[in-house]
């Protein structure tokens, strides 16, 4: 069977530390929480995640390179990426925890939402990616998929403008619409 005879779902692609959870920003850069009691969800994501989830596939993708360096366990990213799965119902996780830029998973390289496009037959075109650095927009570049920067001031620069701008979760609701 054809491609252009399956329906073709749409996805949001949210990072997950800054975006789905707060994160503790070190010398103006983000940081990944270490275990399930240091996690916050972001304000607003339970509406947004709910509003969404009849429409889109949502799916979070996650670089979590602190296993690799031994800064965390893999226990403690599953354990936190399997509440926010369920608290969030989300569709799916996809984790790389490479420390190395050449790695196609590893954010800016869209491989985790090229994977996700290939088990849910997603068009990226219609899609988004929801993210608060420069990596996140990156992936959603690379991958095709329209990006959305949420501005939480962090001390870096882009590669690329973002789609949109957005200083709260609740400013998706003016930009993705049902």
């Amino acid at each position: 069977m054809s491609v252009k005879n399956n329906k073709l779902s749409k996805a949001i692609f949210f990072d997950r530390d800054g975006v789905l959870i707060h994160a503790p920003v070190k010398n103006g850069i983000p940081k990944s929480s270490k275990t399930l009691n240091d996690i916050k969800l972001s304000e607003e994501i339970e509406n947004v995640c709910n509003f969404y989830k009849t429409q889109f596939k949502l799916i979070m993708i996650t670089n979590q390179p602190d296993v690799t360096r031994g800064e965390n366990t893999k226990s403690n990213v599953d354990e936190i990426n399997n509440y926010i799965k369920k608290k969030l119902q989300l569709d799916k996780i996809y984790v790389c925890y490479c420390d190395n830029d050449s790695c196609p998973n590893r954010k800016p390289n869209p491989g985790m939402i090229l994977k996700a496009k290939h088990f849910f037959n997603i068009d990226l075109a219609e899609s988004y990616v929801v993210g608060d650095r420069w990596r996140d927009i990156d992936a959603g570049y690379n991958a095709g998929c329209k990006t959305i920067l949420i501005n939480r001031n962090y001390s870096e620069n882009l590669n690329f403008k973002p789609d949109f701008l957005i200083t709260s979760l609740i400013d998706l609701f003016n930009i993705i619409k049902k």
